[in-house]
């Protein structure tokens, strides 16, 4: 039998927890931790754990990666239209939210199978919204894009090298850093002002990556639906491994593509990363829309 106190004690915990979730049903977007919903609520992380857990019968994380993935599902069922659209109007985006205006070019076959030798790439770290970032540049453009945990740094740089080994890669934060503020700074977004890409990849995985430009933020799209477009409807598997070998993550948005039944799937930089940068972006889109 329970006591008073028992009861009084079950309604509060049960009213914590439905305070919490009407707080990560309304700030999704933002990822929040579990320490913060913790520090938030005066609690240690492992005792709210717990009450969710009870009450609510998951973790605060899989609650937000559920809203996340429901989001995901909502953006597919507009997938095939928005590239249809897209190739039909030629543009990579719906005007005014266009998050990214580029101009690209794609090295020749003959300078990625040299697998980067005579190319200089210029790299540097940074803080951005989602962590550490590594941007690389040639003479040309940018070429490489990643992302990286705290202390995972110098993995990040290996695993971008390797795809071209024999490039000489000189450290410039200097000369990153400016490329690095338009990426991630909306309010310096200009179509007058293209950021400048250079795609050095196989002729199939340039046109891959070409096509996942013409995905507009807020909006997703298919293994399939790419293989489609490509002219190749068989050609899935191949379409799913070119995705997973994109240099320019974020900026080529390779995290706008999910599985048939809206799942995330995976992503080269962490299913969390691609949630966070899901979440943002859609709260670009709202506000663009509220303003309008």
């Amino acid at each position: 039998m329970y006591n008073a106190i028992d009861l009084k004690e079950s309604a509060r915990d049960y009213e914590l927890v439905r305070h919490n979730l009407d707080f990560l049903r309304e700030h999704w977007r933002e990822q929040p931790s579990l320490e913060l919903l913790a520090e938030r609520n005066g609690l240690s992380a492992a005792h709210l754990q717990r009450l969710f857990m009870r009450w609510a019968g998951l973790s605060p994380k899989a609650f937000v990666q559920a809203l996340t993935i429901d989001h995901a599902r909502k953006l597919l069922r507009d997938s095939a239209s928005v590239l249809d659209t897209s190739y039909e109007v030629g543009l990579s985006g719906p005007g005014r939210l266009h998050d990214l205006f580029v101009t690209h070019e794609g090295m020749t076959p003959g300078a990625y199978k040299a697998r980067g030798k005579g190319l200089c790439i210029r790299y540097g770290f940074h803080d951005c919204p989602f962590g550490k970032v590594l941007l690389m540049m040639t003479d040309h453009g940018i070429c490489g894009l990643a992302f990286a945990d705290q202390g995972q740094e110098e993995a990040s740089f290996l695993d971008m090298r390797k795809r071209w080994p024999d490039a000489e890669y000189v450290e410039d934060r200097g000369a990153t850093a400016g490329p690095v503020d338009r990426i991630f700074n909306p309010g310096r977004w200009r179509v007058e002002q293209p950021l400048r890409i250079v795609f050095i990849g196989t002729e199939f995985e340039t046109r891959v990556w070409e096509t996942l430009l013409r995905v507009p933020m807020g909006r997703a799209t298919t293994y399939s639906d790419i293989a489609g477009h490509l002219g190749n409807p068989k050609a899935s598997r191949a379409v799913g491994t070119a995705v997973g070998k994109n240099p320019i993550s974020f900026v080529v948005p390779c995290h706008r593509v999910l599985g048939k039944s809206g799942s995330l799937c995976g992503y080269h930089w962490g299913l969390t990363r691609k949630q966070a940068i899901l979440g943002w972006e859609a709260g670009l889109v709202e506000s663009g829309n509220k303003a309008a």
